[in-house]
């Protein structure tokens, strides 16, 4: 795993500052959450009314919460809205009432096997309201009667999402999509939202060969609703990728795209193979994140996922045991690494038909042996060399070439880089 560094604990600090937020599906906690962001990356904001017709969907009414509690016979808050969003079952309608405890208790949310968390739920499009608590608490709670109070708002409004596009040279498009739906939850999914804006820094200062367009949006409706809006552009995106648990200290997990053959799936199998880090690459399932839109057959884009420990495979998986103590800079700084090096080879991948394909052209004459001396790899690189010209014949990728060489990919890019200048490739 990646060492801590400057940008891993400027990433953490991110997490913690977008932590206490109740983020949902639409509403307030979002627009502030992607407020924090675009100081850290310039974003276009998009709102889209409520009753929008989106494929099968339709935009929802917008939520929003400003307080919650349930408070005994004293007074005393026993659940507490302000000490975490989690409280609250999303998406709760308002209530002010008071009940004994027999009766509130069908509106409370447990996990008795950890007595100690408080779990995350939501009704999204089923009007009821509750509280979550830990079982520990409701255990100590004393029979009688309690106020109930939901102070919060279900209207006609918008759903926002947000995107910052890195510009590449040229206009086909590399997709990163995170969502921002959820309130506080470290892993799931403020850590993917973290790499994603430290992703986009960089790229923006390598002069990428692709655009890259960062997607920020509530899951499944937003992701939708991006789709439906971009419809008619969306054979511009040649590559994606789903950012989720990216934070935890798990190994490095890679879900591919539903084709399974499609670059992005190739490049993370090589790139992942090649770094020794423990991971693991499992199938397309349609269950998940947002790949599932992405990989719809209707639009089916050659769109995988990458995560650490992978969606619910973690105790403290949709829980407030997914802290920011619970995601830690070293691995955020991992995860950032290796989406720089997946995209680096994506980049740098190409075709090339060999200009001299009858014999091997002498390549000492045009200077190539000569720029490789005192190389400590002038052996390697001159073999690289030999391979791209083997391969290339216009249907195999350089990505090809390092897999069926057993050479790192850089090598054998910038082989290509050297037999081009000579004229010796065409792209």
């Amino acid at each position: 795993m990646a060492p801590v560094t400057p940008v891993g604990e400027q990433m953490h600090a991110l997490v913690e500052r977008l932590y206490p937020l109740c983020r949902s599906i639409t509403g307030d906690g979002v627009r502030a959450t992607l407020a924090i962001v675009d100081e850290y990356l310039p974003l276009q904001v998009h709102e889209v009314p409520t009753g929008t017709e989106v494929l099968d969907w339709t935009v929802p009414q917008e939520w929003n919460i400003r307080d919650a509690y349930v408070a005994d016979a004293t007074g005393r808050r026993v659940i507490d809205f302000a000490a975490s969003s989690l409280h609250v079952l999303g998406y709760s309608v308002p209530v002010a009432t008071k009940m004994p405890l027999a009766e509130l208790r069908a509106h409370l949310h447990t996990l008795p096997d950890h007595p100690s968390w408080v779990p995350y739920r939501t009704s999204y499009y089923a009007p009821q309201w509750g509280f979550c608590l830990a079982q520990e608490v409701l255990d100590a709670l004393p029979e009688g009667e309690y106020e109930v109070r939901i102070d919060s708002t279900l209207a006609d409004g918008h759903l926002t999402y947000a995107e910052h596009v890195v510009p590449g040279q040229v206009a086909e498009e590399v997709l990163v999509s995170c969502h921002v739906c959820h309130p506080s939850l470290a892993n799931d999914n403020l850590a993917g939202i973290a790499v994603a804006v430290f992703l986009a820094r960089a790229l923006a200062a390598e002069q990428p060969w692709y655009t890259y367009r960062f997607v920020f949006a509530p899951g499944t409706i937003g992701a939708i609703t991006w789709l439906a809006r971009n419809a008619e552009r969306i054979d511009r995106v040649k590559h994606g990728l789903v950012l989720a648990c990216a934070g935890d200290r798990g190994q490095v997990t890679y879900k591919q795209s539903r084709r399974g053959d499609a670059e992005i799936d190739r490049v993370l199998r090589h790139v992942l193979r090649e770094s020794g880090r423990p991971h693991e690459v499992r199938e397309f399932t349609p269950y998940g994140y947002d790949e599932r839109q992405y990989c719809s057959p209707g639009f089916n884009l050659g769109v995988g996922s990458l995560s650490r420990t992978p969606y619910a495979g973690y105790p403290e998986y949709h829980t407030s045991a997914d802290d920011p103590d619970f995601v830690s800079a070293e691995a955020m700084a991992d995860t950032l690494a290796l989406c720089r090096e997946a995209f680096g080879v994506l980049d740098g991948n190409r075709r090339y038909l060999n200009l001299s394909p009858y014999g091997e052209p002498q390549l000492g004459r045009r200077g190539l042996y000569d720029s490789l001396g005192g190389r400590s790899d002038a052996k390697q690189a001159q073999l690289a060399m030999l391979w791209v010209l083997s391969l290339a014949d216009g249907e195999h990728d350089l990505l090809e070439v390092a897999e069926r060489s057993g050479l790192p990919f850089p090598t054998v890019a910038g082989a290509a880089d050297a037999l081009h200048g000579a004229g010796l490739l065409k792209a």
